[in-house]
């Protein structure tokens, strides 16, 4: 990935509605250019959609949470499978340390995030969960600070 890559990433983040056409006029190359390049880094995974972000408050899910989760003994692929069926896990993620996932949760209440931990764990490969309710986001996701550097 070389510079007008890197620009031509954080310009779609910063305009996620940008045709091709304006894109190559605000990088300040062809739009064959820039259709090639776009092609490419989803070619290559680089990026890996092109849908809309989603406030999810607004779809009437408020809160936010962190569920760490402790997995028996060989029964990571077993629980994984049943994390797949909550709709309310936006993401889990493999850690080392004390616990073994790491889950981002949407609910709509407490009471709602505590029956989708009880739904957690229901599964007899979850042994543990450790949660944790964001109160704020102070920088939300971003990737442009690494597309710059």
């Amino acid at each position: 990935m070389d510079a007008l890559d890197a620009r031509l990433l954080a310009t779609m983040r910063a305009h996620p509605r940008i045709g091709l056409t304006e894109l190559a006029r605000l990088l300040g190359v062809a739009r064959g250019t820039v259709q090639a390049r776009v092609e490419k880094l989803t070619a290559r995974g680089v990026i890996v959609d092109f849908g809309p972000t989603i406030d999810l408050t607004r779809v009437g899910y408020p809160i936010l949470a962190f569920v760490w989760l402790q997995i028996a003994q060989g029964r990571l692929t077993e629980a994984v499978e049943a994390l797949h069926a909550v709709p309310e896990i936006l993401e889990v993620h493999g850690t080392s340390g004390q616990h073994d996932l790491l889950c981002r949760v949407a609910a709509k209440s407490t009471e709602h995030l505590q029956d989708v931990i009880a739904t957690i764990l229901a599964s007899p490969a979850v042994q543990r969960t450790d949660s944790t309710i964001a109160l704020s986001t102070q920088i939300p996701f971003r990737v442009e600070p690494l597309l710059g550097a």
